[in-house]
């Protein structure tokens, strides 16, 4: 039997302590003659043995590619709550190079000399089982409930978490009946040793993994099959054992480098040569996704029709790295498959795909950050552009840059200072570039050079049909218009050009305010912000207070300049607004200001409750409404970012983004009846939202976010380059 699995080599090297280093050598070795797994075994007991899991996660540190793991690890000796988290920490750090190989427990004396009670054969297997659910219970922050407690291992309130880089395969070291079948339930992978193994008995061993495997719903080529053998085992031996007893995964065991290298150079490729010419002969094919992933997946989506280009960039429901694309920012979702191109021909394929699949809904993803969730759904394709993400200087002298989708503004901000330029790019820097930059880009320098829209010269474009064409003022313009404030109408843009924009050192400004007086404030503010030069943009953010303490307003933004008395006579205006409670200038880069955000993945949860709308004044009037929603406690974020200064340079019919004359960008998050009551009081002072920062949906808020001339003009280019919709899960303009 061949279960068809990759065929793959290790190495089992002995911990001694005699020389210290020598086993991470040996590792390194390894390493460079491009062996797939580093395995250490783990016999605490033994004196001269270094201790397994200091020498694993020292290796680690050692190393960049190899795998590495214990062969195997005496779980007696080690509470399994803490193999979970200590196993997960090591493949965390390591970048998901950690596999878990366990065994029952042997040599009970020593164990017992350890302090350990002696269990019986059939208490050990039970011990194992129970210690493999709770492992796995602990790697899955997103179950529910308390973790599996059972009468070896009682648990009293503990906790999961944290989560793996990569789900690790739990691998047992197995001989006797019952703990195979104990693999062949619970494990990943079956770790013998061949000096141990009776030719004559491995077709009923493996049959007791297989009719276990299927007594508890899995495949039995779920079950990878791994064997440590001696440095001399012949070649035609080892491709016997794969193509005839199901062995994928050969660890040789020496502690020589020298039959580490003959082993590497001559025994690997002659075994791989024999086992991939058979295969080919016997049309074997690889065993896929378990039938846990399968079960997982949903209903209408022809997920065996997915294209080459994108099989091993394809994400279910029943991935372990699903957890991590499911999501965005502020919105769970449970979408039905996520797809991550890492080109443009993947993008292609991903929405000929997405158009066999009208009947589904779908989100186009940067970053995954948008306040309005629409990058997930429930059920549906999502196509991530996370692998488009290059940063790129087209021509030095005029600053032109191209930039993929999927980058993060921090990244970009990062990439362009050792030149001296930046791109405007909101207040965060982990917004992915594509949906900031097809929407608008309301950031800390648009009032001195315009939106981050306004910046942009190019863009390469995916339309519904596949077809990928340039916009641009002089190709295909009224594209180019579109995707400038209404892009996730037309298209995917895969490429972005724009022309960064020459910058120093800034002045990074946090003031805090006590808010009591909150009308006053806000009015004092909008007298100070339109006073202001071009160069000094703050926003400002407030919300609900704590209890018995007063409200408080934070004052947060840009002086583009490293000159102090400059920086101070910015200021002197917005000191004054309101009796001051804290203050803090710092000078940096751009990056400096905008690198603020974690590289880690969303887990967002429920709907996200944010509204949005955009103001030409912020007259006295228009403050005390603003000021009574502030101090009503029904929202805990109410922000202002000024608007106007060189973003209402650019005619208003330039771009999709027609609202120019707005001074105010204004957005407030909540769920509350008295939230609704004053926001609606707010919003009849509107005129129109910002997409970007707005969480309901309907044929309503298209028309607030685009004026009628703009919008009849975006439903004929609609007409024309999407008439069957496709692009209809981002509001869509029909």
């Amino acid at each position: 039997m061949d279960y068809g699995h990759a065929v793959e080599f290790g190495v089992f090297i002995t911990p001694t302590n005699a020389q210290p280093q020598a086993p991470v050598a040996l590792a390194q070795l390894s390493e460079q003659l491009g062996f797939d797994l580093v395995t250490f075994q783990d016999h605490p007991y033994q004196p001269r043995f270094l201790d397994t899991w200091t020498l694993l996660s020292y290796t680690a540190a050692a190393t960049s590619t190899i795998r590495l793991a214990p062969n195997v690890l005496n779980l007696p000796l080690r509470p399994p709550a803490v193999v979970a988290r200590a196993a997960a920490s090591l493949d965390l750090l390591s970048g998901g190079r950690f596999e878990l190989g366990l065994g029952a427990g042997a040599f009970w004396d020593a164990i017992e000399a350890m302090g350990v009670p002696r269990l019986t054969p059939g208490q050990a297997v039970e011990a194992l089982e129970e210690a493999i659910d709770l492992i796995r219970g602990i790697w899955n922050p997103d179950q529910r409930g308390p973790l599996p407690s059972g009468e070896r291992y009682p648990l009293g309130g503990a906790k999961r978490g944290p989560s793996p880089a990569h789900e690790i395969p739990i691998w047992i070291g197995a001989l006797k009946p019952r703990m195979l079948r104990l693999t062949g339930r619970k494990a990943d992978g079956w770790l013998p040793s061949l000096g141990y193994l009776q030719p004559a008995e491995l077709g009923a061993q493996h049959e007791r993994i297989d009719d276990a495997a299927r007594g508890a719903g899995r495949n039995p080529a779920e079950v990878r099959r791994l064997l440590n053998v001696p440095s001399g085992t012949d070649s035609g031996q080892l491709a016997d054992l794969a193509l005839t007893h199901g062995f994928s995964t050969f660890i040789v065991a020496t502690d020589d480098p020298n039959a580490l290298t003959h082993f590497a150079q001559e025994t690997i490729p002659t075994v791989r040569g024999l086992i991939e010419a058979e295969r080919v002969r016997r049309g074997t094919v690889a065993p896929g996704r378990s039938t846990r992933a399968l079960a997982a997946r949903r209903e209408g989506i022809s997920y065996d029709e997915v294209p080459a280009s994108l099989r091993g960039k394809t994400i279910e429901p029943g991935d372990f790295a699903y957890r991590a694309v499911r999501s965005t920012y502020l919105r769970g979702g449970a979408p039905g498959i996520v797809f991550r191109p890492d080109d443009t021909a993947g993008v292609q394929d991903a929405v000929a795909f997405a158009r066999a699949h009208r009947h589904l809904p779908l989100g186009i993803r940067s970053g995954g950050h948008g306040v309005s969730g629409r990058s997930t759904n429930d059920g549906g394709i999502v196509i991530d552009l996370a692998g488009l993400r290059e940063i790129e200087v087209l021509d030095e002298a005029r600053r032109l840059v191209r930039v993929g989708p999927g980058a993060r503004w921090q990244d970009v901000a990062r990439a362009l200072e050792p030149h001296g330029w930046a791109i405007t790019s909101g207040d965060y820097g982990g917004v992915g570039v594509g949906g900031l930059a097809t929407a608008g880009g309301i950031g800390f320098l648009g009032r001195e050079h315009g939106l981050t829209i306004d910046q942009l010269v190019a863009a390469e474009v995916v339309l519904a049909d596949g077809a990928l064409v340039r916009a641009s003022a002089d190709q295909n313009p009224e594209l180019f218009w579109a995707v400038r404030g209404a892009g996730a109408n037309v298209g995917i843009v895969v490429s972005f050009e724009f022309r960064a924009t020459p910058i120093g050192k800034v002045a990074w400004v946090q003031l805090v305010f006590d808010a009591s007086d909150a009308a006053s404030l806000l009015h004092r503010y909008a007298h100070a912000t339109e006073d202001a030069p071009r160069d000094t943009t703050l926003f400002l953010i407030a919300g609900a207070a704590r209890p018995a303490t007063a409200p408080v307003a934070r004052l947060y933004g840009v002086i583009d300049s490293e000159d102090t008395s400059v920086i101070i006579e910015r200021l002197q205006p917005f000191l004054t607004i309101a009796p001051l409670l804290d203050q803090s200038v710092q000078l940096g880069s751009y990056a400096d200001v905008i690198t603020n955000a974690p590289d880690t993945s969303h887990d967002g949860r429920g709907e996200p409750g944010f509204r949005s709308g955009l103001l030409d004044e912020l007259g006295p009037e228009t403050a005390a409404v603003a000021a009574e929603l502030v101090l009503s406690g029904s929202t805990p974020w109410f922000q202002l970012r000024p608007v106007g200064g060189a973003i209402a340079d650019v005619p208003e019919q330039a771009t999709a983004y027609a609202h120019r004359r707005a001074r105010y960008s204004v957005t407030a998050v909540g769920r509350s009846a008295s939230f609704d009551e004053l926001w609606t009081r707010l919003e009849e002072r509107f005129d129109g939202l910002y997409l970007s920062f707005e969480s309901r949906t309907g044929p309503d808020i298209v028309a607030r976010a685009f004026p009628p001339a703009t919008l009849e003009r975006l439903l004929t280019l609609k007409e024309q380059l999407d008439p069957e919709g496709l692009f209809r899960d981002n509001f869509p303009v029909r």
